[in-house]
């Protein structure tokens, strides 16, 4: 066998292990789970359902209170969300994410809300997550800005997310804007306030660690 041989055979023999190393990187990075999504993938179910049933309460009475006139607050904790998703979404409404989606949960920091699934299609498997950070630049508008996409670790192309939010809030009929803050699209969601007898100002969205504040007034529509 000639030199030259010998050469072009460990070329391509390196190239076939280089080849191998990152499509094994590729498989792990894909199937790394955050550990916010882990850990909340092993609460107790007994957890989840009072953790539900608390999100239902506070869903109820902010409800309530949107229907008086006078200021309102509420905070909602990322436990009482993930129960809530875990518990009622599951059994209530089951169609409310494609097939190829299930399990979601929420991790909530002073500066970001991460929403993570499984993600299953044609035998692959990954975790799914999309970090954003909401605030309201002004009464009524809640800007949503798309800080980061992944399956794993792997980024995710932000067109098809961005296309499915315009989608979203379409079939909810919220007018939806698109801005750009440091890079990053920013969707801006009007949310209707009037219903003909009393207006509705969602003021302020605030997030802490594990938890999201939400505030706002109601006001008498004058006649």
């Amino acid at each position: 066998m000639s030199r030259k041989l010998r050469l072009s055979l460990l070329a391509a023999g390196c190239l076939l292990v280089l080849a191998a190393v990152a499509l094994v990187a590729l498989y792990s990075a894909a199937r790394y789970e955050p550990a916010f999504y882990r850990k909340a993938m092993e609460t107790d179910r007994a957890a989840l359902e009072k953790g539900s049933d608390r999100m239902l309460q506070k869903a109820a009475a902010l409800q309530s209170s949107l229907a008086k006139v006078g200021h309102w607050e509420f905070l909602f904790t990322a436990d009482e969300i993930n129960g809530w998703l875990a518990v009622d979404l599951a059994r209530n409404h089951p169609h409310t994410l494609p097939p190829t989606l299930r399990d979601p949960r929420v991790a909530i920091t002073p500066n970001e809300i991460t929403v993570a699934c499984r993600f299953e299609q044609s035998g692959l498997s990954s975790v799914v997550s999309l970090a954003v950070g909401p605030y309201v630049p002004e009464p009524n508008v809640v800007a949503v800005r798309i800080v980061r996409a992944r399956a794993g670790l792997l980024p995710l192309p932000l067109g098809a997310v961005l296309d499915r939010l315009s989608q979203a809030a379409g079939d909810l009929r919220l007018q939806l804007r698109w801005r750009h803050s440091g890079g990053d699209p920013v969707a801006m969601f009007s949310v209707p306030g009037d219903d003909g007898e009393r207006i509705v100002r969602i003021e302020t969205v605030r997030l802490g660690d594990g938890e999201i504040f939400i505030a706002g007034t109601t006001q008498r529509r004058a006649p």
